[in-house]
């Protein structure tokens, strides 16, 4: 089957530039934030640019929270060094590394250090984001019981994964995905990223009613959304300068 889809306009909706897309194959306006923080809307052909105008504005503080959520999670940040001292967080904690000449994994946390065995330091990047991987795999498996009962969410899978800038994705049938970096947040912010993706099992959107889940469960949501948003840039993410970047 063809599918049309046209060269982007862009539509100036107050201080937002929304580029626009017509495709045959939409019945639906869908707009997207992009890793570049760009904002698109895929649309059907014939759409009416004042209903569109009108959407766009019914969907502002959505797009704003997203707008924020790229920025704390793309903006630059200062790169880590793979040496002894440097400070690495885990579960809103500052940990110093360690190079250790022998131990039985790449990395371990022990005593109140990170230790990264000397022979692994080529390739730290890589081994740290395992390790940010297990560890969150084993520490949320037991957190994320209560929230699903909470919530009123049944949980069949939970992935610890690279999202890029997502902190999470959850489906409607409870598969739940984490950013392996959510693991470097104080756990009252883990739990507020968990009970966010659990709330999208009974609403895929973020209107009224999303909102309302979260803060019966969450009455303080706002106020950790903002700090989840001011800590964003705190957090270690391998860039193109770490060895092993691109092998994630």
């Amino acid at each position: 089957m063809l599918v049309v889809v046209s060269e982007p306009e862009v539509l100036h909706i107050g201080d937002l530039d929304v580029r626009v897309r017509f495709s045959d194959r939409r019945r639906s306006v869908r707009l997207t934030v992009e890793r570049d923080a760009t904002v698109t809307a895929v649309v059907p052909p014939g759409t009416d640019p004042d209903d569109l105008v009108r959407l766009v504005k019914a969907k502002r503080r959505w797009l704003y929270g997203k707008l924020a959520d790229r920025q704390a999670l793309g903006e630059a940040r200062s790169s880590r060094q793979y040496v002894s001292g440097e400070g690495f967080f885990y579960l809103g904690r500052s940990y110093r590394l360690l190079l250790v000449d022998d131990a039985p994994a790449p990395v371990r946390l022990v005593r109140g250090r990170l230790e990264l065995r000397r022979d692994h330091v080529p390739d730290a990047a890589r081994h740290l984001v395992r390790w940010y991987r297990r560890a969150g795999w084993s520490w949320l498996g037991k957190r994320i019981q209560p929230w699903a009962a909470r919530m009123e969410a049944p949980l069949t899978e939970l992935r610890v994964l690279p999202l890029g800038f997502r902190w999470g994705s959850c489906s409607a049938d409870g598969r739940l995905n984490i950013h392996w970096a959510t693991m470097q947040l104080p756990p009252d912010l883990v739990d507020y990223v968990l009970a966010h993706e659990l709330a999208h099992v009974h609403r895929p959107d973020h209107g009224p009613e999303f909102w309302r889940l979260i803060e019966r469960a969450i009455p303080d949501c706002h106020s950790r959304r903002d700090r989840l948003r001011r800590l964003g840039p705190d957090l270690w993410l391998p860039g193109a300068s770490d060895p092993g970047e691109n092998l994630l």
